[in-house]
């Protein structure tokens, strides 16, 4: 992975890498560049905190800059430092955005600066899309310590609610793909997928294999994936190493996850060991 990054260190003598803010354009395993950012912790953690950072992958068409994902960093930064990023044709990031199946390798590389910046345990929080991609990654890729994913769909090509035909249409559609890139200012790949990622029920339940705690929470009212989705994320990883919370009036993703919720999901993350 190279990194090309602004205050990556402080500038007071002795400061260790994660106790300023950064900004970066980090480079996948396929060489697409990503736009990622650093926040630091709020408040100086204890010795025994301090190397614990939260990854966090935004649902379609976020990106570092909206100020919903801002929002959320703020509130995660009260536990520990965040790492976001812009998923690849999101923001600005660069390539073109593959739906959560190279977005993988987003999150890899996102993990990877993290613990450049000094960081031991890294853990993941997805929201939506993100919520699907960061299960996969932590199924895929060793050393994650604990995944969270909100609203997240337990299965591809789910069609069942309007938003998800009317999201099918914008991503398998040449004019749909002009409004995501001029309405939604996400740029998508025309070409499908050629081999069908790993479904994210199928992820979930390596992760227990694996023995990776994992936090599944999703509103009753989503209007993209039913409660049957985290359902089968909870049911495949079982209750040993999955915790399931369905929010009463949530909706969807991080647009809709009130402060207290992120910071309930924040102290989960930063309270497994």
């Amino acid at each position: 992975m190279d990194v090309s990054a602004k205050s990556l260190t402080s500038k007071k003598e002795g400061a260790r890498p994660w106790d300023a803010p950064a900004e970066a354009l980090i480079t996948t395993a396929d060489g697409v560049g990503l736009h990622a950012a650093y926040a630091p912790p709020q408040a100086p953690l204890r010795p025994s905190a301090d190397s614990l950072v939260i990854v966090l992958a935004h649902g379609f068409s976020g990106a570092v800059e909206r100020p919903a994902v801002r929002r959320v960093v703020t509130r995660l930064t009260r536990r520990a430092g965040v790492v976001s990023f812009s998923f690849r044709g999101h923001g600005r990031s660069r390539g073109r955005s593959t739906v959560g199946d190279l977005e993988v390798l987003d999150v890899q590389a996102a993990v990877e600066w993290a613990r450049s910046l000094g960081y031991r345990r890294v853990v993941t929080l997805g929201f939506s899309m993100g919520g699907a991609v960061v299960l996969r990654h932590a199924a895929l890729y060793p050393g994650v310590a604990a995944v969270a994913a909100v609203s997240a769909p337990a299965r591809w090509y789910y069609r069942g609610t309007v938003p998800m035909r009317r999201l099918h249409w914008v991503v398998m559609r040449p004019l749909g793909r002009v409004v995501g890139r001029v309405g939604l200012r996400t740029r998508i790949d025309p070409h499908e997928w050629r081999t069908v990622p790993l479904p994210p029920v199928d992820a979930a339940a390596r992760l227990a294999s694996l023995d990776i705690p994992l936090l599944v929470v999703h509103g009753d009212r989503d209007a993209y994936f039913p409660l049957d989705h985290p359902r089968s994320l909870y049911q495949a990883a079982g209750p040993d190493h999955c915790e399931l919370w369905i929010e009463p009036g949530f909706g969807h993703a991080e647009n809709s996850a009130t402060d207290d919720l992120v910071e309930r999901v924040g102290e989960w993350l930063t309270g497994v060991r």
